[in-house]
């Protein structure tokens, strides 16, 4: 193994064998990151890494990168892996480039390093770094500028949109926090969603769900509250309160979309400060999906996951695989370059958090796509779908999420109450 010592917190090296980690802990390295995609020809393979960094001793942390698939999620992940760490890093890849050019990456991005400064630094260590230099050429150029928000009790990526000239945005698919075995409720998600707008100075132009989620609470009213933003979701959600007014016998719901400040239809226009947005019908994972494109990017929702985790399921009331699969090619004929952005993120053989892929990606490498049709896609669909157990939150979110993020009204009490239906969705798997 070659290493090369970056600073006293990192230092990157090639592949290294089981001896090379299983020594690493004397030398004083506390955490292990490993660059390489299992696939990858001459890697020893995640699970493999993993167990002999535990064996010694060491932190490990699973962030499979390609440089020409590059993306923030990358470069946030290795940011934090470094951040958390009680001591020095080895960071490797097949040659060490991989770690020197995102360690660059977050020095430049973080203002530690001028992008002037990054070929030499790249060439006094050994290596070409152009690449960073175009990627964060790239990145400077990219409309909208998209900032993410992981939360791992739900798998769910929250967006803050902004536009640069601006400084005008939109939050999509906002969380509020739920914990179903206490009932506790909590605006922490929210808020850290709140503390990056008000820290970055930007105003809040809109509120956008891209459906009614399943499997957490939407913060949209929250936020409205806090903002004064309008929210937003597609009209078809209508058909969503029709349907789960009657899985609830709730006869007081209004099923007319009211909850909300504007319904959008299929291709309908607006703007995020000076770019433009269009809205795109989705359905199949719900009756009501839609996708946001705004500017060069899109927000698909639970459509298609990252290229390594395939697509949604299609079998909540109303969902259809079908349907799903015309949408899923809907989106597939925005151009190549196209940014997709997913709803939810979860992390297939213990990788870090991705949401970002693009149109090209996806239609070559996600298995659930590349080289099927509509018949096989269905068929793939309707077999995966028999074997998954109902998101835990289905029936606690759904009478909050088709009010657009509102919670019960308190009874005489004081108190608000969920109400779960009994043997409503049969068949599902337990």
């Amino acid at each position: 193994m070659k290493t090369i010592v970056v600073n006293p917190r990192l230092s990157i090296a090639d592949q290294p064998a089981l001896a090379d980690i299983a020594g690493l802990d004397s030398a004083g390295t506390r955490c292990l990151i490993n660059l390489r995609p299992d696939a990858e020809e001459g890697a020893l393979g995640s699970k493999a890494e993993k167990r002999a960094a535990e064996e010694a001793g060491l932190n490990y942390r699973f962030i499979p990168v390609s440089v020409g698939e590059l993306t923030e999620a990358d470069v946030d992940a290795f940011r934090e892996a470094l951040a958390q760490s009680e001591g020095p890093v080895l960071a490797h890849c097949k040659s060490g480039m991989r770690a020197l050019l995102l360690h660059v990456l977050v020095e430049a991005i973080d203002g530690r390093m001028a992008l002037e400064d990054i070929e030499a630094f790249g060439e006094s260590h050994g290596f070409d770094l152009s690449s960073a230099v175009r990627w964060l050429q790239n990145r400077a150029g990219r409309r909208p500028r998209v900032k993410a928000f992981f939360d791992p009790r739900t798998w769910s990526v929250q967006y803050v949109v902004s536009d640069p000239a601006t400084s005008r945005c939109a939050i999509i698919d906002p969380v509020l926090d739920y914990d179903e075995k206490s009932g506790q409720t909590s605006t922490k998600n929210a808020d850290r969603i709140l503390a990056y707008v008000a820290a970055q100075g930007l105003t809040v132009e809109w509120i956008l769900d891209t459906h009614p989620h399943a499997d957490h609470f939407s913060a949209a009213f929250y936020l409205k509250q806090k903002t004064g933003a309008p929210t937003a979701i597609g009209d078809h959600v209508v058909e969503v309160q029709k349907l789960w007014k009657g899985l609830y016998n709730w006869p007081t719901l209004a099923a007319d979309g009211s909850q909300w400040d504007r319904l959008f239809g299929d291709g309908e226009t607006f703007s995020i400060g000076t770019l433009p947005a269009r809205v795109m019908f989705s359905p199949g994972h719900t009756l009501a999906s839609i996708t946001y494109v705004i500017g060069d990017a899109a927000f698909i929702h639970d459509t298609m996951f990252m290229p390594d985790s395939g697509t949604a399921r299609a079998d909540f009331p109303g969902g259809s695989a079908q349907a799903l699969f015309a949408s899923i090619s809907a989106i597939l004929s925005l151009p190549d370059e196209t940014r997709l952005f997913t709803g939810h993120d979860y992390q297939p053989g213990g990788r870090h958090v991705r949401y970002e892929s693009t149109v090209a990606q996806q239609r070559t490498q996600n298995p659930h796509l590349a080289g099927i049709d509509k018949a096989g896609f269905v068929a793939l669909r309707d077999a995966r779908d028999r074997t998954l157990p109902m998101p835990k939150l289905i029936l606690h979110a759904l009478q909050v999420n088709v009010r657009g993020g509102r919670l019960p009204e308190p009874e005489d009490n004081g108190r608000r109450y969920l109400k779960i239906p009994l043997d409503t969705l049969e068949g599902a798997v337990w």
